[in-house]
């Protein structure tokens, strides 16, 4: 939710853009110049003010308001509480994940075994949560950066440990575009982050071509999951047998 300081600096890049100044501003509000200015400082005034300045500017005050939460900074990753609510019903993280992938209501519940109702008290609960801003329709805006990921020893982490990683490898990766790599090697400790850089760079890209092919019909999609990881490990089967 925007906050009035939010929108109190929006408008004030809106007066800038529109080539007005306080003073033409406070001939359209009737007030006076130094009115103005200190309102306009303090950053702080009634929403019926805001809306009048609107009117003077020939703004909806839902576009204004539309133009502050898409200014406002995308989440990279969520706090410990956040996921945790996320992970406490497995209907809400079903449908987090498919709205992850942009998926709408009725994508949602003609695939799953979700109610409408259901389906859209979980959507509530998301933009409540912060992952997303739910709009009129049920339809949403995602308020996740590119480079979002969920915490490394955080609470959704911890349930895919747990309940997802034996069935997602389980699987024989021998289908079309599918594929599983073990590469095991040593090497040096200053070149090993350089590979790190790559396979964030390949999930970007993953990304990307995801929101991109998110205009094509859903006949002409497949719902993939990208898996990465590095790190420095040895089975423990084999560093119980070192001397």
């Amino acid at each position: 939710m925007s906050t009035t300081a939010d929108l109190v600096l929006a408008l004030k890049k809106e007066l800038k853009a529109a080539h007005m100044t306080y003073a033409d501003l406070a001939r359209g509000l009737g007030m006076a110049e130094s009115s103005v200015k200190r309102m306009l400082a303090k950053g702080d005034m009634p929403l019926s003010r805001i809306d009048a300045i609107c009117r003077t500017l020939k703004l909806d005050f839902a576009e204004l308001a539309r133009r502050v939460a898409d200014a406002q900074p995308l989440l990279k990753e969520l706090t410990q509480e956040q996921e945790r609510a996320v992970v406490a019903d497995k209907k809400l993280l079903l449908t987090a994940i498919c709205v992850l992938s942009m998926w709408t209501l009725e994508q949602i519940t003609s695939e799953y075994r979700v109610s409408e109702a259901e389906c859209i008290r979980c959507l509530a609960q998301l933009d409540r949560i912060g992952i997303i801003e739910l709009k009129p329709g049920n339809r949403y805006r995602l308020k996740l950066a590119k480079t979002f990921r969920w915490r490394p020893h955080g609470p959704v982490m911890n349930y895919f440990r747990d309940n997802v990683v034996l069935d997602y490898f389980a699987g024989g990766f021998d289908g079309a575009a599918e594929g599983l790599l073990l590469v095991h090697g040593s090497v040096a400790r200053g070149i090993a982050p350089s590979f790190v850089e790559r396979m964030q760079r390949l999930a970007q890209d993953f990304a990307q071509q995801h929101q991109a092919d998110q205009k094509l019909g859903q006949d002409d999609r497949e719902g993939y999951t990208l898996v990465l990881a590095m790190r420095s490990w040895e089975f423990t089967a084999f560093t119980q047998l070192r001397r």
